[in-house]
């Protein structure tokens, strides 16, 4: 039986980069002008969709509605067949504050997040910046180059190795569960697929793959175990009691990797990256920390 839960990494979902081209259709291969043809009618059926939803919800005087606008692309997205486990549902998080500026998150269906970017002096602009950084990566998510093929997987994987170094623990590591994973998941986006990645990065950084594979655990067992898991208040909880076992072995453990966390979430959240996994360790950290510091006065 699979039980607890290191870190795998993945690349972020791109921001503010702009999609590559899709290559001309070339005369001397009839398939692939089909296949560009198809890449460009998608991209522009996507595209479409957002600017019709910005004309339906300008005021008059050329201002858009991202947060209605954001909403109604993944609906859109839902009634075309988008395979989105939890429906089309965009969620919000505000973070607690008395005072500018103020910092928002959003949840997209699949689990990817991203914050407001800018220095936010209203709540409800910190929402709009929040919306208009995901609707953007949203529209990007349409273009091929973001679904999950061959050539990406070798791309991801290859980052994965250099973000880790060293620090790999051999060839049956959780680079190897990671790339399997992305194999079983091939065809989706990465927008689609984030929550399943964060748990396996999650799982990964936390040791828990590490602690899997000692067992004699297959990564087809791993894999099919935690893809029909939810990243859930349990699996938060099973997570922050392992570091509050490796906080009485090594004191002040949590306190350090939290501080690691929050920097890295400030970091991506103002480059306008991807922000699902940062988020998640510093919420699993500010959890084990809580409970620690209820028992002990640490942290």
């Amino acid at each position: 039986m699979i039980r607890r839960m290191e870190r795998s990494s993945a690349p972020h979902a791109l921001s503010k980069s702009k999609a590559p081209p899709v290559p001309p259709a070339r005369r001397t291969n009839t398939t692939g002008s089909v296949s560009d043809a198809r890449a460009k009618m998608i991209l522009k059926e996507a595209v479409d969709a957002v600017v019709n939803s910005f004309a339906k919800h300008t005021q008059g005087y050329g201002r858009v509605n991202v947060v209605e606008a954001l909403q109604e692309f993944w609906q859109m997205k839902l009634t075309r067949g988008a395979d989105l486990k939890n429906g089309a549902l965009v969620i919000y998080e505000s973070v607690p504050s008395s005072s500018p500026p103020y910092v928002c998150y959003v949840t997209l269906p699949g689990g990817s997040c991203f914050g407001s970017f800018q220095n936010c002096p209203t709540k409800a602009e910190a929402r709009r910046s929040t919306a208009k950084i995901a609707l953007m990566n949203s529209v990007f998510n349409e273009h091929p180059s973001r679904k999950i093929s061959d050539d990406f997987i070798e791309k991801a994987v290859a980052d994965a190795r250099a973000s880790f170094k060293g620090n790999t623990d051999g060839p049956n590591s959780g680079i190897d569960a990671f790339r399997f994973m992305l194999d079983a998941n091939k065809g989706r986006t990465m927008l689609e697929f984030q929550e399943l990645m964060t748990v396996f990065q999650l799982l990964h950084w936390n040791g828990s793959l590490k602690a899997m594979r000692e067992r004699q655990c297959s990564r087809q067992e791993v894999v099919a175990h935690y893809s029909h898991r939810t990243l859930d208040d349990d699996m938060r909880s099973q997570m922050a009691l392992d570091w509050i076992a490796r906080e009485q072995e090594t004191s002040g453990i949590i306190s350090r990797e939290l501080g690691n966390a929050e920097q890295e979430l400030e970091a991506a959240r103002l480059a306008g990256r991807e922000l699902r996994f940062p988020k998640e360790k510093r919420d699993i950290l500010m959890l084990a920390c809580s409970q620690v510091n209820s028992m002990n006065g640490l942290c």
